[in-house]
């Protein structure tokens, strides 16, 4: 599905101007119709589900405890 450069900054949560400028400098792939840029949003799938893998990984990182120092020994 293609979508304008706003409707798409809404989707990925990014500011209109940023989308524009990613679009300009080719990072984001798009078609020119002669009035205004519209981008295929399928390309976004890939990037969407390593964000969720990410997110994943890192509350499994905050939720996992901190293991003793082995080398620590209490010498009192």
């Amino acid at each position: 599905m293609y979508k304008s450069v706003a409707e798409t900054a809404l989707d990925i949560n990014m500011p209109e101007a940023q989308v524009m400028r990613y679009v300009l400098e080719g990072r984001i792939h798009s078609v020119h119709d002669g009035e205004q840029f519209l981008i295929n949003t399928q390309q976004f799938d890939c990037y969407f589900e390593e964000l969720e893998q990410i997110k994943h990984e890192i509350d499994i990182w905050k939720n996992t405890p901190i293991p003793e120092d082995i080398d620590i020994k209490d010498e009192d």
